[in-house]
């Protein structure tokens, strides 16, 4: 291992997943449970082509190539220094037969048609209205939060433009936004079809929102049990603990 690629304001974490790392800003964004459940809902079958949008560490594609049998696995991410530590989490993993990270802009529409078709593509994309709350935008931690660089729209029709014909996109994001999400998911023809709800525990309103689309597909949802991420004591629920994989 070539903890050369790993610098000084970098943490390298183990994702306790056949040996995988991946390299994170000490101070900076860093993923979340809401990442590890996305790469935990998304359905990728053996030989499956995936895109993974608004990428950041890169924490969904290497979790997915850890856990699915996928060929070939891009993530686009829109900030290059994101982009860059990414890569070299490719080269520490030597996985750069398998994987690979691109810098561009996914509300740019004729670089989005130049990529490679997905069979699937996952998104875990900047959650907070650009208008809510005081916001930098320069700041790497509002690019990450706030829709300055894209919105759902944009996210959406992103997903569009990469999916193959009837291949589905999954999304995690909040559930205030449901409503909105299943709108332009159907205005861009992508059905919905496959919802599930996350919980901080048994007592608390869902706070995450997980959704599968299918490129023009018929007209049928399912709503999945419910995750909750604590038990009543306070620890992990089997649900995550599952998940996680302990």
């Amino acid at each position: 291992m070539n903890r050369s690629l790993v610098m000084k304001d970098e943490t390298l974490d183990d994702l306790q997943l056949k040996g995988l790392h991946v390299i994170q800003k000490k101070e900076g964004f860093r993923f979340g449970v809401d990442a590890v459940l996305l790469a935990n809902f998304a359905k990728v079958k053996k030989g499956d082509n995936v895109t993974d949008l608004c990428s950041g560490t890169g924490i969904i594609p290497f979790i997915m190539a850890g856990k699915t049998e996928a060929v070939k696995i891009s993530g686009i991410e829109i900030q290059e220094e994101m982009v860059e530590m990414a890569n070299r989490s490719v080269e520490f993993n030597n996985l750069g037969e398998r994987m690979n990270f691109i810098q561009g802009d996914l509300t740019n529409i004729e670089f989005m048609k130049k990529l490679p078709k997905a069979d699937v593509v996952t998104v875990n994309p900047p959650y907070k209205l650009q208008n809510s709350g005081l916001i930098n935008p320069n700041d790497k931690m509002a690019i990450a939060r706030h829709e300055i660089c894209c919105n759902l729209e944009d996210v959406i029709i992103a997903c569009r433009i990469l999916l193959k014909d009837n291949k589905r996109m999954y999304m995690v994001h909040r559930p205030d936004r449901l409503v909105d999400i299943i709108t332009i998911m159907r205005k861009h023809k992508i059905e919905p079809k496959r919802i599930q709800m996350v919980h901080p525990n048994t007592k608390k309103a869902p706070n995450i929102v997980l959704i599968e689309g299918q490129r023009d597909g018929g007209t049928f949802l399912k709503w999945e049990k419910p995750i909750y991420v604590y038990n009543n004591k306070g620890g992990y629920s089997e649900q995550i603990e599952e998940i996680y994989g302990k």
